[in-house]
């Protein structure tokens, strides 16, 4: 008898509960009504309603987790691709998806973030509770604040490109200057070295990329472009050699952005060509 009724008020519970989920605004009353708890009073669910949403709700999830294998683990990001967006992808893709030894004459872009005090990702310590402050289970702060710098960079299927450090913000204006001081120049030294192959630049679509002053230097300077989808950073070959210098940058912090972009460029200039 003890049993049968503590399978009643469980199984009520999870009702309750599950009226609960399938709509946040409504009332104890309104939830007694729909599921036909007359003989509950309207108090009486509102307390159900607080022990289930902590007690029941947790020991469900426990259950449904242990039976299931699932685990607490912190949720995988990525980047929002509107639909419009999506379907440009798809098409760029299915456009040049029978390309091989044509990627060998592109020349690949981007831009760089660098942390002062090492990655800014979420970092986890396992401790005991109320020890949160003890040396061995906090980490120190750098006394700088943090801060990054911002590189540019570029690389070819031949070999890497310069990599240049940005300072201050970067308009259209400093990006024009970042191509025909730093990209042009690379890009001269491998048309005399590879005098048969008809490079194609490519940049993502960052409003400074597609500003007229940079496309009139382009024009001017006979460099054709490689048309880009939005919010594609992830097609650009070049993220895979940022996550290679991050590796080999280690999680070092730094006082001067000088500093770190020695480091930052010492990392980019030890990938070997195989890497690319």
């Amino acid at each position: 008898m003890e049993n049968c009724l503590i399978d009643w008020v469980f199984r009520t519970d999870r009702m309750i509960l599950r009226e609960c989920t399938n709509d946040l605004f409504s009332s104890a009353a309104e939830i007694r009504d729909n599921l036909r708890l007359s003989h509950l009073s309207i108090r009486r669910v509102q307390r159900r309603l607080q022990q289930v949403g902590i007690d029941l709700h947790y020991l469900m999830l426990l259950l449904f987790a242990t039976q299931f294998g699932l685990h607490g683990r912190r949720p995988a990001t990525k980047p929002f691709i509107s639909s419009k967006n999506v379907r440009k992808r798809i098409q760029f893709a299915r456009q040049y998806v029978d390309w091989q030894n044509q990627w060998r004459r592109m020349l690949w872009s981007d831009e760089s973030k660098f942390n002062m005090a090492g990655s800014d990702g979420r970092q986890w310590v396992r401790r005991p509770v109320r020890e949160r402050y003890k040396p061995k289970y906090a980490k120190s702060s750098v006394k700088c604040g943090g801060g990054n710098i911002m590189v540019w960079g570029c690389f070819s299927y031949y070999g890497l490109g310069p990599l240049h450090l940005i300072r201050g913000t970067m308009d259209r204006f400093g990006y024009k200057r970042i191509l025909e001081e730093v990209m042009n120049p690379h890009l001269q030294t491998l048309e005399a070295e590879l005098p048969d192959v008809d490079w194609t630049f490519q940049q993502d679509n960052d409003p400074k990329h597609k500003s007229r002053v940079v496309s009139e230097w382009f024009q001017e300077n006979g460099i054709i472009t490689l048309p880009w989808p939005a919010q594609s950073p992830d097609l650009n070959p070049i993220e895979n050699l940022w996550a290679e210098v991050e590796r080999r940058q280690g999680r070092r912090s730094f006082t001067k952005p000088e500093e770190l972009f020695a480091e930052v460029r010492s990392a980019w200039e030890s990938i070997p060509v195989q890497r690319l």
